[in-house]
């Protein structure tokens, strides 16, 4: 009797499992503001066709490897979190994999950018300093360094990029860190690629690898009011060819090289550089900003330079876009579905996090002063989580590093991208820019079994079967 016992709980449990498996779980988030990546109720699947609008996912047709998805660690984000009384719990909300959203990339500016806590600095402002004697990343020590260490501790696989939004004053023209070009001089040049090697090596030695540099942020924007580079597409071939590819190489330094790293609206830029194979040999990759032109520009690259990887790496929200339906619309249409189907493997935002006053700021630094944070955190505690939070967190939560995007289908209201994580599972990300709710049926392969959910109007979910 004893043994009838165990074989009827034992069939219990294989049938209890099997039933499991033939589910789809998934997590909404609607424009109401009803639901914030609110878990939904296992979605069990049938073997007839199902209803409404049907997603076909073809496991087969592969295409790019995702890196991830993230925000930057601008200096004014890491000083809001590493001075927060919710210090450990905001790191654990952004970046653990259980806990939190998961995020695993952060974009790292290379001393000053526009959206400062402190002056703006670099790490070699000692004029004429050629050997870089003088190189220190001391003052990202006060809360940068930090806060990363924090986040590697709850997500160890975390990827940085560094960008430079500005040479140090006495390599430019402009002889200050607004404006400017980097000065057309052999010495300095190979200084500067220095620069990037000992940023890459200072990092190294407190245990965080740099994943990833950008030559320039946004090289065709030379405003002098806050720290900027103008950077010819010629000047940024040169530099990568003669200065930075070769002292990367014989360093043996494998962060990889990032060109570009500015809007949709020029597609030139980085394809004149990589069709010089002199310089694409260093190449990895192109990076793109959201702020102009088409958002399908990084797919019209792939189409002509398809052994280069595309990155996307900056969009900000801010007080000009405050309705959270209309934001998480248009983010995710344009972002966090066109961007990896246009081949990026990674979507990053601005600032992870900024005060009540969109800040701090330094006067000095200049930049935007209504740039919007994916966390509010308030200067005398608490936080708040914005829509950006949890536009990142449909992705970084579900598609781990070193998934692959895979093939599914759009129609009219229904946009969607999906991939396969390295454990087998599929995460699709579905939008219904429609304000009326549609039926949607998620079908893997054409196994014949389907999975139907009612999508609420202006809503997105993120299902993994």
């Amino acid at each position: 009797q004893s043994t009838a016992c165990f074989v009827l709980v034992l069939l219990v449990c294989v049938r209890h499992t099997a039933s499991l498996s033939d589910t789809m779980q998934g997590w909404l988030t609607t424009g109401d503001h009803n639901n914030l990546l609110r878990q939904l109720p296992r979605i069990y699947g049938s073997t007839g066709g199902g209803r409404g609008v049907h997603i076909n996912i073809d496991k087969t047709k592969r295409y790019q490897t995702m890196e991830g998805f993230g925000a930057a660690l601008t200096s004014s984000a890491a000083y809001v979190i590493h001075n927060s009384p919710e210090y450990d719990e905001i790191v654990n909300e952004l970046f653990s994999p259980y806990a939190g959203i998961g995020i695993s990339y952060i974009r790292l500016p290379m001393g000053a950018s526009d959206i400062q806590a402190e002056a703006p600095y670099t790490y070699a402002d000692t004029p004429y300093d050629f050997n870089l004697d003088h190189f220190s990343i001391e003052k990202d020590r006060q809360f940068i360094i930090p806060v990363i260490k924090k986040a590697l501790r709850v997500n160890p696989g975390l990827k940085v990029m560094g960008t430079p939004w500005t040479a140090p004053a006495w390599m430019k023209t402009s002889n200050k860190l607004q404006g400017g070009q980097l000065k057309r001089d052999n010495n300095i040049n190979d200084a500067y690629a220095k620069y990037f090697l000992k940023f890459v090596q200072a990092y190294q030695n407190e245990g965080i690898h740099i994943t990833a540099v950008t030559v320039q942020n946004e090289p065709l924007n030379g405003n002098n009011q806050y720290p900027t580079m103008e950077m010819s597409w010629q000047q940024e071939s040169e530099f990568v060819k003669h200065h930075l590819g070769p002292v990367f190489r014989s360093n043996n330094i494998n962060t990889k090289i990032l060109l570009y790293d500015h809007n949709w609206d020029n597609i030139d830029y980085a394809n004149n550089i990589l069709n010089d194979h002199e310089t694409s040999q260093y190449v990895s990759g192109v990076a793109w900003h959201c702020y102009a032109g088409d958002k399908n520009a990084p797919l019209q690259l792939h189409n002509r330079q398809p052994s280069f990887d595309m990155y996307f790496s900056e969009c900000s929200g801010g007080t000009w876009a405050n309705d959270f339906s209309g934001n998480l619309m248009w983010n995710a249409e344009t972002l966090f579905i066109a961007q990896p189907r246009a081949w990026t493997k990674t979507v990053l935002l601005w600032n992870l996090a900024l005060d009540e006053n969109h800040g701090p700021h330094v006067e000095t630094a200049g930049g935007c002063k209504t740039c919007r944070g994916a966390l509010t955190v308030q200067s005398r505690g608490g936080y708040t989580k914005e829509v950006e939070f949890y536009l990142i967190g449909h992705l970084s939560k579900f598609v781990k590093p070193g998934a692959v995007r895979i093939d599914s289908n759009t129609s009219q209201n229904i946009n969607t991208v999906a991939f396969q994580n390295p454990d087998g599972s599929v995460a699709v990300l579905v939008q219904n820019s429609d304000s009326n709710s549609h039926d949607v049926t998620i079908q893997v392969d054409n196994n014949g079994r389907s999975y139907t959910y009612q999508m609420p109007g202006h809503a997105i979910a993120t299902f993994v079967l």
